[in-house]
């Protein structure tokens, strides 16, 4: 039962990540606009793609338990 729900928490996170990196919601951070010195998109897209791997790294952790 517990690697069903894994499974289906994987499935929602690629769903995120899949919504995250797609036009509508990506244009959001399309703005003239810095975040310590940096470009807000190129940051945006880092940290969201370093919480989609830490997120899948805490979920594979509780499957494998």
């Amino acid at each position: 039962m517990k690697t069903r729900l894994g499974q289906q928490r994987l499935l929602a996170l690629f769903a995120a990540g899949l919504l995250a990196f797609n036009f509508p919601l990506l244009a959001l951070w399309d703005v003239d606009a810095t975040l310590w010195g940096l470009p807000l998109f190129p940051a945006a897209l880092f940290v969201i793609w370093a919480l989609l791997i830490a997120v899948l790294g805490v979920i594979s952790e509780h499957i494998a338990d």
